[in-house]
């Protein structure tokens, strides 16, 4: 299982947003619908082996985790408004300690980084890590941030966290999940 744990700085923890308006009403929800379609779509398929983990920090109830999981993934089209329309759903849910669903695939629960990090091995993505294309081996779970560089207190967080990069240069979070899971289909084949 491949698991990517998206960090959403400005991202909405309650479902009153439009969906007309997710970079600007939603606090930059656009990036991480757009990391979550990366990561599970292919061309004429999904990629049931991948998990997407939202971490919202934004206003009014900070923090909520949003679980995409693509081998139950039901009602998810390739567009930015239906992985929208599904966070809204999952928003609208009252989050408790558990991951909750609140429709196929989908889950919500309170809490942020901390739990994430103690729950699996994750790796951080950043352009000053170990090169992915020559990295003797790849992990399964990579932590990124939308559009915002980490916090001080993420950066300590994940501070004992193994650091690859995709290249030298800064990519939109999307386009590093794209150039990341080319390198593992390579190295499967």
């Amino acid at each position: 299982m491949i698991r990517f744990a998206v960090i959403g700085h400005l991202a909405h923890t309650a479902g009153d947003f439009s969906l007309s308006d997710m970079p600007g009403g939603a606090g930059r929800l656009d990036i991480l619908c757009r990391c979550v379609n990366t990561s599970l779509f292919l061309s004429h398929g999904m990629r049931r082996d991948v998990e997407v983990y939202l971490v919202l920090l934004g206003q009014p109830d900070p923090p909520k985790t949003i679980l995409f999981s693509g081998e139950r993934v039901r009602y998810l089209s390739p567009d930015e408004r239906s992985a929208g329309s599904l966070i809204k759903k999952a928003l609208a849910l009252p989050a408790g300690d558990e991951f909750r669903e609140s429709t196929p695939g989908v889950y919500i629960r309170k809490g942020g980084l901390p739990d994430l990090v103690t729950g699996f091995p994750f790796a951080r993505l950043d352009e000053s890590g170990t090169d992915v294309r020559t990295a003797p081996a790849l992990p399964e779970n990579y932590l990124l941030s939308d559009h915002l560089n980490m916090t001080e207190e993420e950066t300590i967080l994940a501070g004992a966290l193994p650091v690859y990069s995709v290249g030298p240069r800064s990519l939109h979070a999307d386009h590093t999940i794209t150039v990341l899971l080319n390198e593992l289909d390579r190295r499967a084949l």
